[in-house]
């Protein structure tokens, strides 16, 4: 998908469905965390290196909008970009596909907080550096 640099395959799960068979609107939010640590991972060198430098990155809002269904057993693209990363803050946009029909839209808002006070605290320069050349793939 043009503009997002990089995508993530989940499969839904049957547990992850609603009584209609129609995957539930909250697996959304743990399969954009899932595109997100993947991100990180292939970006970033992971979360754990974000931690190991003593920082924690706290989600401060999620934002969806469901414009198709889908269900069991389907593989779903969970398109992903970071944008905005200014001072303490940055957002992650999402496009989840199944195939070419665009079932999901939404954003993550973070905020990078000292991981021992839980105090904001800067984008470290070197994870601001590594998601513009990630953002500038795209």
């Amino acid at each position: 998908m043009v503009g997002y640099p990089f995508s993530h395959a989940v499969r839904v799960r049957f547990a992850e469905t609603d009584a209609q068979g129609i995957a539930h609107h909250a697996s959304f939010v743990v399969w954009l965390e899932e595109a997100r640590i993947a991100y990180l991972e292939a970006y970033a060198g992971g979360y754990r290196r974000i931690q190991d430098a003593g920082i924690e990155a706290l989600t401060t809002g999620v934002h969806l909008e469901y414009r198709a269904t889908a269900g069991f057993d389907d593989v779903l693209t969970v398109w992903t970009r970071c944008r905005d990363v200014r001072g303490a803050r940055f957002r992650y946009e999402y496009v989840v596909t199944n195939g070419d029909v665009v079932v999901a839209e939404g954003y993550t808002t973070h905020a990078t907080v000292d991981a021992a006070s839980h105090r904001p605290t800067r984008v470290p320069a070197w994870l601001v550096d590594v998601l513009a050349d990630a953002e500038a793939g795209a």
